[in-house]
């Protein structure tokens, strides 16, 4: 896995989010240390990782972004997946070991395609909506201080506890394309790929989900490719490839004065993600005091985006937390964004403050 090479960039660049497009074969880790070089700055994390094998719409946080990207983490997310089925994996992806060869049938004639349809759009169903999913085993999650996939890459068996996730939709894209692998004998196993496309609640495992398909065909499954294309109200045709990227800090240097990576401001992810209330001076003061409003002021709150942020760490925090409004930006007279806020103790309360006094 060979890190990418980009340019160092000739200024720190402004804080925001940068949209990056990851590149299959390379971690969501090497990326960041990319942006820390093209954006002159250590000051870089990310809005949730994706696996070195997934392509598509990494979230990075640079400079004060970083701590708005807490409130991103929650946020929905779609991704478009190819599942293999009557095979499995260790890893319940196309990385891992080959483990089982079910095999699943081509379909032959119009009466099995109608029959495998058939059979899938049930399982589909009753895959969606709320349900409690058991994570990959070679997940990220920490059994005892140590991560998940480490225990089962040490060869041991670990069993993690089901989590509530909401699977929005599931939508078959395209048509079944039969084919065969080789199995362990050396025979040749029918197994038929399956495009999807899958809307989710945060903290949902595709692995997972396409194991969890192939358990219900009765063939067994694992995941050939995975691409996220939407992370809340960002969509990856908005992102620059890691070479885009280089390339604008290259170009960059050179102008006079030097420019550096361009990011997204914050005040315009603000307005993306949240309902948005313009506050006056005095009131833009207190709260980059850290004083607290009368919870008025985000009755004042414009209407949400059309994809609104639903901030897990602003719920855990606001014991009056509001699921239809949830999270407000805060904006001064300048249309500087000043904190997020929430409802707590019967007041308009700033979860974080991104201005400071």
């Amino acid at each position: 896995m060979n890190r990418p090479r980009v340019a160092r960039g000739a200024v720190t660049a402004d804080d925001g989010l940068l949209l990056i497009d990851k590149p299959v074969g390379v971690t969501s880790h090497d990326v960041v240390a990319a942006a820390r070089r093209m954006g002159a700055t250590r000051k870089v994390g990310h809005a949730g990782t994706l696996d070195p094998m997934a392509t598509g719409l990494l979230i990075l946080g640079v400079g004060r972004a970083t701590r708005f990207l807490t409130h991103l983490v929650g946020a929905d997310k779609t991704y478009e997946a190819t599942v293999r089925l009557g095979q499995e994996t260790l890893t319940e992806d196309a990385e891992g070991e080959p483990t089982a060869w079910r095999g699943c049938p081509a379909p032959a004639g119009e009466a099995r395609e109608t029959d495998l349809n058939g059979r899938l759009d049930a399982v589909l169903a009753g895959l969606t909506g709320p349900i409690m999913q058991v994570p990959s085993a070679v997940s990220a999650i920490k059994v005892n201080g140590v991560r998940s996939y480490k225990r089962v890459r040490d060869g041991e068996e670990v069993a993690l506890a089901a989590r509530p996730v909401t699977i929005h939709s599931i939508t078959p894209l395209g048509a079944l394309r039969p084919g065969t692998v080789t199995g362990r004998a050396g025979q040749e196993v029918p197994v038929v790929d399956l495009d999807l496309r899958v809307s989710c609640s945060s903290g949902t495992y595709i692995r997972a989900l396409a194991r969890d398909l192939g358990e219900a065909l009765g063939c067994g499954a694992h995941l050939t490719a995975l691409r996220r294309t939407r992370v809340g109200p960002f969509d990856a045709a908005e992102a620059l490839s890691l070479d885009q990227a280089g390339a604008q800090v290259e170009a960059g240097a050179g102008d006079d004065p030097p420019s550096g990576l361009r990011t997204l401001p914050l005040a315009e992810a603000g307005r993306r993600c949240f309902p948005a209330v313009e506050l006056g001076r005095d009131e833009a003061r207190a709260i980059r005091h850290g004083r607290g409003l009368p919870a008025a002021v985000l009755d004042r709150a414009g209407p949400a985006p059309e994809r609104p942020v639903v901030a897990k760490a602003a719920k855990a925090a606001g014991d009056e937390y509001d699921e239809g409004r949830g999270i407000v930006a805060g904006f001064d007279p300048d249309g500087v964004l000043v904190a997020l806020l929430i409802r707590k103790g019967g007041r308009a309360r700033p979860a974080l403050v991104l201005s400071s006094a």
